[in-house]
Parts: structure tokens; C-alpha cells; sequence
């Protein structure tokens, strides 16, 4: 969470809310950068998935317009529709995890998150790390960084994608995504999972975030249908049903071609 120096001079609970605007973690590490690190885990960018996105409401907090920080007020962009913003990227990592963003989500330094000083909040983004074409997708929940020649404050996880923790800055290309260009994704419940048919698992995870990325990619490569069939709080993602083995046995064999996992038969 960050520590805000800003003093709003509003009733207590617009004060409240302010407070959790400023909250960023990138604020307070702009003072104090000595004081950060990385994680404790042995974690590889292979580990860190992009955010998946989806509709959402504008966040209770963190989205009020203009707000001020250390003097200086920001205004938040009524959309995020058409960003694109190229400029430097920092990042922030353990002094801050699992402290409250300002949106109000706990900050968790191991996801693709990361913080902005005028997009709304969440707003979905790929990031491009223009020094070696390396990308991310990451949800920006949080504000900051609140230093001039800043853009974007990724956190710990989104920046190992970024191959950036070593520079600890890097010069980065911002797009904004647009939900309604993002395929919708099929769920299901136990009860729907028994269709009767051939499936075939592609995937399964502790995370919905990590099935959804599977899913899109698969849905991108064509392969359907794509279901999450969320059991016993694992998401696991299905392909199917398929009417014949034959039928089966020719999307196995496309998904292979395709560099995805070997998906296998579902046995009930």
C-alpha cells in the first residue's frame, strides 16, 4: 500500500476514499526504492500468466477524478478505449505485497498486475518491452507511479515477463485492451460437465486466471469448443464433446500440431 503525502482537505469519508486512491505501491517506492525487493519464491517468468480479460465495473475506488498526489493532481481517462502510450516502465515487488491497492484488491507480486496514473481502473493492457520485444497482459488495478519520467509500475510478476527486474526500468509500449474484442469463454457446472460425448482435458489449474488464458489461446487456434469445468476448486479446461473417438483423436492430433500440450481423454 502506498503511503500518501497528499492532503485532501475533504469531509472524513472523501478523505477515506482519497487515501485509497493514493494507495498505489509504486508511491511510496518512489521515495524509498531501497527498501523493495523481489520474491521470496523461486518463481521464472514461465510461471507468471497474462491477465485474462473480461468486463468488469469500474472499481468503488481509485477512480476519482482529479485526485492529487504529493501536490500535483491527476485526472482519470473516462475510457480506456484507444490507449496507446509508449514511455518507461518501473516495478514494484515484496515491500508491498499482499497491502491494498488502490482499487482495493490486495496486491499480490506474483500476478501480471500493474499500476497507472490515468487509466481507469482495471483496465486491461499489453505491455511490450520495447528493448527486447518481450509482452505481457496485465491488469492495472493500482495508481502510480508518481514520478515525471514514469509510465507504468509493473509488479514483480508482470515485470520477470518484461525481463526487466535486473534494469529495474525498461522503455515500454502501453495498449489498452478492448473487452468486446475478446472471445467469451463457455463455463460449466458439474452437472453440465456429464454431456455425453468424448472430451478431452487440455489443461487444469488451482487459478480460473490460468484456465482462462488456456482457453482463449485455444479458442484463437480455432480448437472448439472450449469449456472451464470448475470441480472440487479446480478449473480444469475441456475440449469437446466430440460425437466419435475419430472426431477426438483428429483435435488431439491438430492441437499437438499447434504446440499445445497433449490434451487427453476425460474418463468419468
Amino acid at each position: 500500500m502506498r503511503l500518501s503525502a497528499t492532503k485532501y482537505g475533504l469531509p472524513a469519508l472523501a478523505l477515506l476514499t482519497g487515501l485509497l486512491l493514493t494507495s498505489c505501491a509504486g508511491e511510496q517506492k518512489s521515495v524509498d526504492e531501497s527498501v523493495d525487493g523481489p520474491s521470496t519464491l523461486d518463481l521464472k517468468a514461465e510461471d507468471v500468466a497474462d491477465a485474462t480479460p473480461r468486463a468488469e465495473q469500474r472499481a468503488r475506488y481509485g477512480n476519482q477524478s482529479p485526485y492529487e498526489v504529493f501536490g500535483k493532481q491527476y485526472r482519470v481517462l473516462r475510457s480506456s478505449k484507444g490507449y496507446h502510450e509508449k514511455g518507461v516502465a518501473s516495478w514494484y515487488g515484496s515491500k508491498f505485497h499482499g497491502r491494498r491497492t488502490s482499487s482495493g484488491e490486495p496486491y499480490d507480486m506474483h500476478l501480471a498486475t500493474a499500476a497507472h496514473k490515468s487509466l481507469p481502473l482495471p483496465t486491461y493492457a499489453e505491455v511490450t518491452n520495447l528493448d527486447n520485444g518481450r509482452k505481457v497482459i496485465v491488469k492495472i488495478n493500482d495508481r502510480g507511479p508518481f514520478k515525471d519520467d514514469r509510465l507504468i509500475d509493473m509488479s514483480y510478476g508482470a515485470a520477470l515477463r518484461l525481463d526487466m527486474i535486473r534494469t529495474g526500468t525498461a522503455r515500454v509500449e502501453v495498449r489498452a485492451i478492448d473487452i468486446s474484442d475478446r472471445p467469451t469463454l463457455a463455463r460449466t457446472d458439474s452437472a453440465q460437465g456429464e454431456a455425453s460425448g468424448t472430451w478431452l482435458q487440455a489443461g487444469a489449474y488451482g487459478r480460473r486466471e490460468g484456465a482462462e488464458e488456456l482457453a482463449i489461446r485455444l479458442e484463437q487456434a480455432e480448437l472448439n469448443p472450449v469449456t472451464i469445468y470448475d470441480k472440487d476448486s479446480l478449473f480444469r479446461v475441456w475440449l469437446g464433446p466430440y460425437a466419435s473417438r475419430a472426431e477426438a483423436e483428429s483435435i488431439i492430433r491438430k492441437a499437438i500440431e499447434l504446440g499445445f500440450e497433449r490434451p487427453h481423454t476425460v474418463k468419468r
